[in-house]
């Protein structure tokens, strides 16, 4: 009986013993292998309400609307220069000034020989107006000698029907037609001189268009030096900054009238109240581009800025770049704060569409399946994974934020993927 009773004993110790090494094998085994439904927070968000806008962007350096190279029209040695590289100027502020002394000097040449030849010009006038008189007195003698050759002519025919009456003897007669003669000589011999006349007139008239000329070219000389003069004198054509200034006092400079491109740059200037940026935009999205369409430009420079601005032009022709096709968008910028410089990158948000209080979620949140369906995860510990899917309607998108249609609400909490 004993013996039986330690058997039986010895069968619940083992019993027991098998009961406890399962029971801490599976404690050790759900402590180690068993699944963490756990979501980190750092793979959380909210849907909250705000405002989005979908877009597209393009990038490339600031550029002023109005940019100005200043040349020289006049040929000189710098003598005075009166601004510098960043300062402001106003349209009309005198910039440079020439030395003037050549062209002074030879101002005063050219009004010389402009007063030699008006000098010239009334001495053929003076000439001209004398033999226009000596016509006129010989015209008016024309006309009373011939007006006594009628007179005469009248007596000579008078004379001779007395002499066939025998009533004046022959020498009388004579006398008639020897007067009669020489009054029709005198005619003959005023209209020579008449016509001499005219011929010296027209001469001298010919003279008076030559001096006029020489005077017209003496005046155009001196409106030329007059010119170059008042060109040694360079006004700003514009309100603006200078930009840069490579030239220095007692430097040479070129005139455009003979160089053209080739002529010294002076100044560099620009109106920055106006500014573009021009970038490029992918073939996928320059149909949605518009003139006129609002854009938003951030820099570098201040990443917590942004500056308005919209859509100036878009280029008819596109061009390749590492085998995409994008086409040039210039956005014009409102610079009144005068912060934006030449040359800063930047980037050109054009907004294609924008909405204002909607609900929206990180683009991280969503899950796009083979259909394109769309999805989002909600914390739910007693599901698997301790998450749960659901369906979603999306609306519009920047690549960060994504709209909501239907799925969820307000201060709903979603999971990143």
């Amino acid at each position: 009986m004993i013996h039986g009773k330690k058997g039986r004993t010895r069968k619940i110790f083992l019993a027991l013993v098998i009961f406890i090494s399962i029971s801490l094998g599976y404690w050790l085994y759900a402590s180690i292998f068993k699944r963490d439904n756990t979501i980190p927070e750092d793979k959380l968000a909210k849907v909250t309400r705000g405002n989005l806008a979908r877009s597209v962007v393009a990038t490339g350096k600031i550029q002023p609307l109005s940019k100005v190279d200043i040349k020289s029209k006049s040929s000189g040695i710098i003598k005075y220069l009166y601004s510098d590289e960043g300062d402001r100027v106003k349209s009309g502020q005198v910039l440079v000034e020439l030395d003037k002394e050549l062209i002074q000097a030879q101002l005063r040449e050219a009004e010389a020989s402009l007063l030699a030849a008006k000098a010239r010009l009334m001495e053929v006038h003076a000439q001209k107006a004398g033999i226009e008189a000596e016509l006129s007195k010989l015209q008016i003698d024309l006309q009373t000698t011939r007006r006594i050759s009628v007179l005469a002519e009248r007596e000579y025919t008078r004379r001779q029907g007395m002499l066939k009456e025998r009533l004046i003897s022959n020498s009388e007669m004579d006398s008639a037609e020897n007067q009669l003669i020489e009054v029709q000589q005198k005619v003959k011999s005023l209209e020579s001189e008449i016509n001499v006349k005219r011929l010296t007139i027209e001469a001298t008239a010919k003279a008076v268009m030559k001096a006029e000329a020489e005077v017209a070219q003496a005046q155009a000389i001196v409106q030329r030096q007059e010119e170059n003069l008042a060109y040694t004198t360079i006004r700003s054509p514009m309100d603006g900054i200078v930009l840069s200034r490579p030239v220095e006092v007692g430097d040479a400079v070129s005139s455009i009238l003979q160089l053209g491109s080739n002529a010294t740059l002076i100044m560099t200037m620009a109106d920055m109240s106006q500014v573009f940026v021009e970038g490029r935009v992918d073939e996928n999205d320059i149909g949605k581009v518009r003139m006129g369409q609002s854009t938003r430009i951030t820099v570098d420079t201040f990443r917590d800025r942004k500056f308005d601005g919209e859509v100036i032009k878009i280029s008819p022709l596109g061009t390749e770049k590492d085998n995409v096709i994008g086409f040039k968008v210039k956005v014009s910028i409102l610079n009144d704060s005068q912060l934006l410089r030449v040359n800063m990158s930047a980037n050109a948000e054009i907004i294609l569409e924008e909405k204002k209080d909607i609900l929206l979620v990180p683009e991280a949140a969503v899950i796009y399946d083979k259909k394109k369906d769309t999805f989002a995860e909600i914390p739910e510990k007693s599901a698997d994974r301790g998450r749960r899917q659901i369906a979603v309607k999306l609306g519009i998108s920047n690549g960060t934020y994504t709209e909501i249609l239907q799925g969820l609400k307000e201060s709903d909490t979603v999971v990143l993927q």
